[in-house]
């Protein structure tokens, strides 16, 4: 039986994002980045100082990665950007699903061999209208499809194994990878079923020891599981939507979570005045900080 945790952790920004996602920590510019999906905007917060910079993107975007200290990597409705990070510019880097202009990217990480694995979903939430894809070096191979609600992917410290979910079929699946690669080596199984059970698996990090952090939609909880799928603990959030966490700090032992309010009425947003921010839980974790892409 999991044990459960009460939040003693503090609020890292209070902005009441609309679907708050995507958070990551970039050693560059020691500061965290995430994205509020609905709201277009690309997020950055430098914790040691708390200076906060939100910046307006032309699409729904949803994984930011690190290239190099001048590029960044955007997935997004429209495909694989390449940011500048001085000037802004985007550039187009890979086309994930063209001719599916009813669908817009959502969780994804990048991989220890430098690719990036994104996960789409119907901007309704359609049944098996999203799939994930594998993009290294811009080449697109698609690798699971008919996902309504892609979520959780990560990967073990070593890279040799690969974790998802379709969120609405709420069973968090493994699956062999290439090391080298990030490409599956045989069929994915599920790890954890929490199918008909209340709280949706949403994004998901691996901490070095290969246990998977998740955050659980609906409840207000970050789970975390052991590589074997045992529910060890379980760390509650003011914010019923928790939507994915992140290890930041230098040494990537602290955790953030962000959160969201798409859904919710006006009555309940205004009542909870910290639904849709993003929290330091304030537990000290054994973390692996996300690689470059690598174009």
């Amino acid at each position: 039986m999991a044990e459960t945790h009460k939040f003693l952790g503090t609020v890292l920004d209070s902005t009441q994002l609309l679907l708050g996602e995507g958070p990551s920590f970039d050693p560059i510019t020691n500061s965290i980045w995430w994205l509020n999906i609905l709201g277009k905007e690309l997020h950055e917060l430098d914790p040691a100082t708390g200076k906060k910079t939100v910046i307006a993107l032309p699409f729904k975007a949803s994984v930011v990665a690190r290239i190099d200290d001048k590029q960044q990597l955007l997935a997004s409705e429209d495909g694989i950007f390449i940011r500048d990070r001085a000037t802004g510019e985007l550039s187009l880097h890979a086309d994930f699903e063209p001719g599916k202009p009813g669908n817009r990217s959502n969780d994804g990480r990048i991989h220890q061999s430098g690719a990036l694995w994104i996960g789409t979903m119907g901007k309704k939430a359609e049944d098996g209208a999203g799939a994930i894809y594998h993009v290294a070096k811009g080449v697109v191979t698609t690798l699971f499809d008919t996902i309504s609600i892609s979520n959780s992917i990560c990967f073990s410290p070593d890279g040799a194994t690969g974790y998802y979910v379709d969120t609405r079929a709420n069973q968090l699946m493994t699956v062999p990878l290439n090391a080298d690669t990030g490409l599956p080596t045989g069929p994915a199984k599920v790890l954890i079923d929490r199918a008909g059970q209340k709280g949706g698996i949403d994004g998901s990090v691996c901490d070095a020891d290969g246990n998977i952090w998740n955050a659980c939609w609906g409840v207000g909880a970050v789970d975390r599981y052991s590589p074997a799928g045992q529910h060890l603990d379980r760390y509650e959030v003011p914010a019923l939507q928790s939507t994915c966490p992140a290890f930041f700090g230098a040494a990537a032992d602290r955790l953030a979570v962000t959160s969201a309010c798409e859904g919710l009425d006006e009555a309940t947003v205004q009542a909870n005045p910290l639904y849709g921010a993003t929290f330091d839980l304030a537990i000290s974790v054994k973390g692996v900080l996300d690689g470059a892409y690598r174009v």
